[in-house]
């Protein structure tokens, strides 16, 4: 039996905050207690970490990300190795990633062909959620097996016509099977048939550059989306999850939801708190590396995001994480931002971007380990083995120093990209030692983990539901 312990440091999770010594053996939590007191004391242990004027946190859950993921003719820069080593460095220990079905062929090829590309090759721990880009009565079929072998959440789009784009019937349906069999929905609530219209017209104006992205996927159209999500989901009787929320109308319509008693959740993103539609105006097409969707939106936003995250109107705060490359991936978009490949990296990003937060009054420690480790756990199906640090849980565990200072940037991060979203950007807090079920994979900063350590999580289905 293999024996560690972590002395010294203040335990925070989503509930409580405690000097205590964590007692780990053989990759789950056995104990805590409380720093020097007798039952601290007897811990004995092969291995000691000294978590003195440091946090004990539990390792960050990414609920959002796209490894390898096949997008505008190109690919998402980071593998499931180099994108789970950074996760890794940046105190992420789970990730649950999005195995696509293409139109015409069934859920089962999509999610085979993730686990091939994952298996042998994680740093850390991970799920999948599924893609559901074909509905229809296989479709429906699958989804209830797909379940009961613990992929428990499906992702279907109202935007992106003639590639993921399911339309109101077809996501009816897909909500009535996900009321029956427990899964839970993720919707990307855009208008994608009225952006299309705006696209072509923006394009024959000439309005070529990255910034027009932003501005023909108004925030209007997040918001009717999100408005129609929630009542198909309310017609079906199903829960529904929407995934990066950028805009204070959409926060709106969730909240008016909740407050219906529907059981509806809320994701956003740290690109939304902490960036902007000044970025995607950046000159000579630097605006190109904030292109995602849903879109940056203008600065004022971001207060109404924030108070989302205080009031629980948002639950999560994942990443969204789906690298391109500036030079040859970006670049496809040069004289047409429809082209631009959409999306941002930020998996190692996140815990730090959120700690900063803390810093400057944005949210509780408390709360900082709520969005990031224990309410996405808890979403899909992975509390208390993940998400928290308490007896019987993963050994997932981060000691973090708060006091540390560090500057984000493309030439210290560990994805695998040639740019940062947030270069330049100083931040209070750092990740000095990272353990996955008990064993370090980040010692002191450095890398210690190995690919192939990460095993596939079968997940229950949402905590949450009523």
């Amino acid at each position: 039996m293999s024996r560690t312990v972590i002395r010294g440091g203040l335990v925070i999770t989503a509930a409580d905050e405690l000097h205590a010594d964590v007692l780990i053996e053989d990759g789950r939590i056995a104990a805590l207690a409380a720093t020097g007191t007798p039952a601290a004391e007897s811990f004995t242990a092969d291995t000691t970490f000294d978590a003195t004027g440091k946090y004990v946190i539990p390792g960050g859950v990414d609920v959002h990300t796209h490894m390898e993921l096949p997008f505008g003719g190109t690919f998402a820069s980071d593998t499931f190795e180099t994108g789970t080593r950074a996760a890794a460095h940046g105190g992420t220990t789970t990730i649950v990633d999005f195995a696509v079905q293409s139109v015409g062929h069934i859920l089962r090829e999509g999610l085979d062909s993730w686990h091939a590309k994952a298996e042998g090759h994680c740093a850390i721990d991970y799920g999948f959620h599924m893609i559901v880009s074909d509905v229809n009565q296989e479709t429906l079929k699958e989804m209830d097996l797909l379940v009961e072998e613990g992929v428990t959440s499906f992702k279907q789009f109202m935007a992106y016509p003639g590639v993921f784009y399911s339309d109101d019937g077809q996501i009816l349906r897909a909500m009535q099977r996900s009321a029956e069999n427990g899964g839970l929905i993720m919707m990307h609530a855009e208008n994608g048939i009225a952006i299309d219209v705006l696209v072509e017209q923006a394009l024959a104006r000439g309005e070529t550059d990255p910034r027009y992205h932003g501005e023909v996927r108004k925030a209007l159209l997040e918001a009717e989306a999100t408005h129609r999500a929630i009542r198909l989901a309310q017609v079906a009787g199903a829960p529904l999850y929407v995934v990066h929320v950028s805009a204070m109308e959409a926060v709106a319509e969730l909240a008016k939801a909740r407050d219906e008693g529907l059981n509806v959740f809320g994701e956003t993103c740290p690109q939304y708190l902490f960036l902007s539609t000044d970025n995607l105006a950046e000159p000579d097409f630097e605006g190109a590396k904030y292109v995602c969707s849903t879109p940056l939106r203008p600065r004022e936003h971001q207060s109404v995001l924030w108070r989302g995250l205080r009031t629980n109107d948002l639950q999560v705060v994942s990443t969204d994480h789906c690298p391109f490359c500036f030079v040859g991936q970006k670049e496809l978009g040069r004289g047409d931002f429809s082209k631009i490949p959409n999306g941002l990296p930020g998996v190692e990003n996140r815990m730090d971007l959120l700690h900063q937060a803390v810093l400057d009054g944005h949210i509780s420690r408390r709360r900082w380990i709520e969005i990031a480790c224990a309410t996405p756990a808890r979403m899909f199906g992975m509390y208390p083995k993940k998400g928290t640090i308490a007896p019987g849980a993963d050994a997932d565990v981060v000691i973090y120093d708060p006091h540390a200072e560090q500057v984000l940037s493309a030439e210290t991060h560990h994805m695998n990209v040639d740019y940062s979203a947030y270069e330049g950007r100083r931040v209070g807090g750092r990740v000095d030692t990272v353990l996955s079920r008990g064993v370090p994979v980040i010692t002191e900063r450095e890398y210690t983990g190995r690919a192939g350590h990460g095993a596939y999580i079968p997940r229950s289905t949402c905590q949450y539901l009523n």
